[in-house]
């Protein structure tokens, strides 16, 4: 689940990338990871069965000013043809639920999944095989826990100074007609105006990120999003940015830009397209 080479800001796109859910995450929350430094995964539940297979996973984060964030995890087999899927939610019992709704009717998982004790096993039973795997792996979580705590103490303690801001490795390369181009080939009524067009003419180097990409199956057919942040350097030494969300969202299928001055506006505009087409 880790790779070690990795970066937190990585992880974090791949892991919102992939996520059925990630629009319904509270703003406040998404808006909190954008300051995460380090990050720690493990394996929290799994139930392998014949025709379920679901795990859950924790999703550590240390933020800037010290304090830590938590994201869930629920991974899936009910995708088409048995495709793996992907869930997020920011409390333990919201994973809870939804992996208690995976499990067929009349399943001893359910149950077990949603009640306050998920260990307990019901009155006059014997524990099934699962909750024996269970605890086991809430055993390993216990000294992966610890090992987590241990290390974002340790992050914690290597802050003496203020956090670095993210470099950018920007590229003098027509940046001015880079921009123009961008600019020119958002279709959106509200797409930055002339005034933006007249700043970025003052742009010398750009960097290009790719900031999130996915998949959706929308009334049945499938539309792509990406989100790309193009950041501008002026001749004043002040920075900005472009956000462009490329999408296939529309009746006919075909590709279409839009382009915004916020990351909050380009992902409200991809939430609206991913429900509204």
């Amino acid at each position: 689940m880790n790779d070690p080479y990795e970066t937190t800001e990585t992880h974090l796109s791949r892991l919102l990338g992939r996520a059925l859910n990630s629009f319904d995450l509270p703003d406040a929350l998404v808006e909190r990871l954008d300051r995460a430094l380090a990050h720690a995964s493990s394996l929290c539940s799994a139930h392998h069965s014949a025709g379920l297979h679901r795990e859950t996973y924790r999703h550590t984060y240390l933020l800037d000013d010290g304090g830590t964030l938590t994201l869930w995890e629920l991974v899936h087999n009910t995708g088409r043809d048995g495709a793996r899927l992907h869930e997020l939610y920011g409390d333990e019992s919201e994973v809870r639920l939804a992996a208690a709704r995976l499990c067929r009717p009349g399943s001893p998982e359910a149950p077990r999944l949603s009640s306050a004790d998920p260990e307990a096993p019901a009155s006059g039973e014997e524990p099934p095989m699962d909750d024996v795997a269970a605890e086991l792996l809430s055993e390993l979580e216990s000294e992966r826990t610890a090992e987590i705590d241990a290390h974002l103490a340790l992050l914690r303690g290597l802050r003496a100074l203020p956090p670095t801001p993210r470099s950018r490795m920007y590229s003098p390369d027509n940046s001015a007609d880079h921009a123009r181009r961008v600019l020119r080939r958002a279709e959106n009524a509200d797409r930055p105006g002339e005034d933006t067009a007249t700043l970025l003419r003052t742009a010398f180097a750009h960097h290009i990120t790719q900031v999130f990409g996915r998949q959706y199956e929308i009334e049945g057919k499938d539309a792509g999003f990406t989100l790309y942040e193009h950041a501008f350097l002026l001749i004043d030494g002040s920075e900005t940015s472009l956000w462009e969300v490329e999408h296939t969202a529309t009746p006919d299928g075909r590709h279409m830009c839009e382009v915004y001055l916020t990351e909050r506006a380009a992902r409200e505009a991809m939430e609206l397209r991913a429900r509204v087409r």
